[in-house]
């Protein structure tokens, strides 16, 4: 059972939620601001925060930062339909994926899930390219020998790329293999992944080594 914290200020939007998603099998705590769920989240740390852009105080967005910026725990974010500067936000801010309200209860309950099968492993043992070391057994990264925190999401990426060297993804590819979203889905979160994961391991974004982009086509990995 996932142990989930659901951050929302709606009274009957944040009560529907918790009763669907623990009828789908999860442990749900609440929140109904975000200085409420960063207690919370410091208190009993959850498996996935499931978190409302508009919250009264202090922001969803600032809310993403501060989880993201002590950990790598998985960040859906809700956002108005639409709105577009929420997803940017959003994104920007470190979450792993986002849902527009009003969010049907299977289609949150089916995006908690794909985030968290992407902490589980994949036969091949190590693998090392230039400074770069990926473990896809223990699920670690480092690099030149120093561990590299990386969320679910950000590490899924990594091992898809890496796991064929010089191969060119697009990025619907990425989106069907690391998000698991088969339908025509939102290029954006491709590449502010990319950009968060190039932080982490690239000496330097302007010149990566590692995730390189192919323009017109997508990412590839390597050649290092």
């Amino acid at each position: 059972m996932a142990r989930l914290l659901l951050i929302e200020d709606d009274p009957m939007v944040r009560r529907g939620l918790e009763l669907a998603l623990s009828r789908h099998g999860h442990g749900v705590r609440t929140a109904d601001t975000g200085e409420e769920g960063l207690e919370v989240f410091r208190s009993a740390p959850p498996d996935l925060v499931v978190l409302d852009v508009m919250l009264p105080g202090m922001g969803g967005f600032e809310v993403c930062r501060r989880i993201r910026a002590v950990g790598d725990t998985p960040v859906i974010i809700l956002t108005a339909l639409g709105d577009d500067f929420d997803i940017v936000g959003g994104l920007a801010a470190g979450a792993d994926d986002y849902v527009v309200k009003p969010a049907q209860p299977t289609v949150l309950d089916a995006r908690v899930r794909a985030v968290l099968r992407r902490s589980s492993g994949e036969a091949g043992g190590a693998r090392v390219h230039g400074d770069l070391s990926i473990d896809t057994t223990a699920l670690t990264v480092s690099l030149r020998g120093e561990p590299v925190s990386l969320t679910p999401t950000e590490l899924r990426l990594l091992l898809v790329l890496s796991r064929s060297p010089g191969r060119v993804f697009s990025r619907q590819r990425l989106l069907e293999e690391v998000w698991e979203h088969d339908y025509l889905g939102d290029s954006r979160l491709v590449d502010n992944c990319v950009q968060r994961l190039r932080a982490k391991i690239e000496s330097s974004a302007g010149a990566p080594r590692y995730v390189q982009t192919v323009r017109g086509f997508g990412y590839r990995f390597g050649p290092v």
